[in-house]
């Protein structure tokens, strides 16, 4: 066999304590210490599941999203409309134009009063009050602009925005629906998607962070098995149970709540681990090539058990019995 292949077995020693050393296509029979998997149902769900709310209340104008749909952050959602903001808009328009006008004319009578106090024909007073009414009418436009920027913060605020990146879950409005602020347009479920773990109490004690874990990837439409690792354990324990989150690459985009099986090892126990393309089978028997001292090859039969893969040994399976230490085997 090829360097890669000797590579390959060297990256499997890691997880246990003793291994089986394989080199040049023949394999040195060892016990290892392989985790004791049991089998737990999880069910892949979102990290965090936030709502869309309203800022303003009013009526929803036009709603862009349904159930299934991706957004972005910042994705503008719907949009509420509330007939009340236009108009208060209107009057500040009506208002500011008089106001401008009021100012010009005070401009006016301020420079009028100005000339004649310079050539004396005029008094101080009115020179000072000239002054004050135009400073008046200045402040008083000032106010009413800024009224009107408030309300057109307020419009501007209708459009319902995705507070995070994600699948919309559920959406409980229409377009039309009368709606006050603060109000939930959408349930956003956050991209980052992890496996729930629901873990009997008896075996939670074997659990830690960084433990992997292990699941048929073709229950997300891949043959080979995938792997990942317990991020968090949660400490509170419900009906006997343990929750645990674990990352998987993989693990879906779409369905929230779906159940996949998944196993996590629960303690460890010697046995014997080989790349399943050391046995085959004749007659409805398991066979291993079996190397003696002189160098001559005898088949061996074998009892198998079931797959032990590892990110190491995608293929690894359990030799129950009919191996011992130190027996050399061959690739048939």
């Amino acid at each position: 066999m090829t360097g890669k292949l000797a590579l390959r077995i060297t990256l499997l020693l890691l997880p246990f304590l003793a291994g089986s050393a394989r080199a040049g296509g023949t394999l040195t029979v060892q016990p290892v210490d392989a985790p004791d998997e049991k089998a737990v149902f999880a069910t892949v769900e979102s990290r965090n599941v936030v709502p869309a709310r309203t800022r303003i209340g009013g009526t929803i104008a036009t709603l862009s999203v349904s159930p299934g749909d991706a957004v972005k952050e910042g994705q503008v959602i719907a949009v509420v409309t509330d007939p009340k903001l236009q108009l208060q808009a209107d009057a500040l328009e009506a208002q500011i134009a008089g106001l401008q006008s009021q100012l010009a004319e005070a401009e006016t009578d301020l420079a009028r009063a100005r000339t004649l106090a310079s050539s004396g024909a005029g008094s101080r007073e009115a020179l000072d009050k000239a002054e004050t009414a135009e400073r008046v009418a200045r402040s008083a436009l000032a106010a009413r602009i800024a009224d009107r920027a408030v309300v057109r913060q307020q419009m501007n605020e209708g459009a319902v925005l995705a507070p995070a990146a994600g699948r919309v879950l559920e959406v409980p409005v229409i377009a039309g629906s009368v709606v006050l602020t603060g109000d939930s347009v959408a349930t956003i479920a956050e991209q980052d998607y992890v496996l729930r773990l629901d873990v009997p109490e008896r075996h939670a004690a074997f659990m830690k962070v960084g433990d992997t874990v292990r699941f048929d990837g073709s229950e997300f439409g891949d043959n080979a098995p995938a792997f990942g690792r317990i991020t968090l354990i949660y400490p509170q324990i419900q009906d006997g149970r343990v929750r645990a989150d674990a990352t998987v690459t993989g693990v879906g985009d779409y369905f929230v709540g779906e159940r996949v099986r998944v196993w996590i090892s629960a303690g460890t126990r010697r046995t014997y681990v080989v790349p399943a393309d050391f046995v085959f089978t004749r007659s409805g028997l398991d066979f291993v090539m079996l190397r003696g001292p002189d160098g001559t090859t005898t088949e061996v039969p074998v009892q198998t058990g079931r797959p032990l893969p590892t990110p190491a040994m995608p293929d690894g399976l359990e030799i129950l019995s009919g191996l011992a230490p130190g027996e050399v085997l061959v690739q048939p």
